[in-house]
């Protein structure tokens, strides 16, 4: 006979929030009330983000950089394909990590945060044209 619990089971569900080429995409996951977001890609160990706009970004710099992998960094490290990208990508990424924000990025780099937003936009323009570019040449 087996027990049951008596705590109520919260429903889990999951759907893709957005597809990218080449298997990368973003899963929605909401258990309870607030949902979470899941990067999925070949190869990649994937990561939850509390919000869709990082979870888009961190797709971003990862089609900006042509990919990365976090494991074997450790806490505080950063993937060398970050150092080796430039500015605007490293504070995109940046961005990505939990409790850092465009105050904390602007301070860290003497830069003002419209200025760090314009560094976000070049990355995320720079992907949209890589995803782009890999889909007219029939990547999928």
């Amino acid at each position: 006979m087996s027990k049951s619990n008596d705590a109520p089971r919260e429903e889990q569900t999951e759907s893709v929030y957005r597809e990218y080429i080449l298997g990368v995409r973003i899963v929605e996951r909401t258990t309870g009330t607030e949902p979470v977001y899941r990067f999925e890609a070949p190869h990649h160990e994937g990561i939850e983000f509390d919000d869709a706009d990082t979870a888009t970004l961190y797709a971003d710099v990862y089609f900006d950089v042509n990919g990365f992998q976090e494991a074997g960094t450790g806490e505080r490290g950063v993937p060398p394909e970050m150092i080796q990208a430039g500015r605007d990508t490293l504070i995109a990424y940046f961005l990505t990590q939990p409790y850092v924000d465009v105050e904390w990025v602007a301070s860290y780099y003497g830069e003002k945060p419209d200025r760090i937003q314009r560094y976000v936009e070049c990355v995320r323009k720079r992907a949209k044209k890589i995803r782009e570019g890999a889909a007219e040449q029939g990547m999928t």
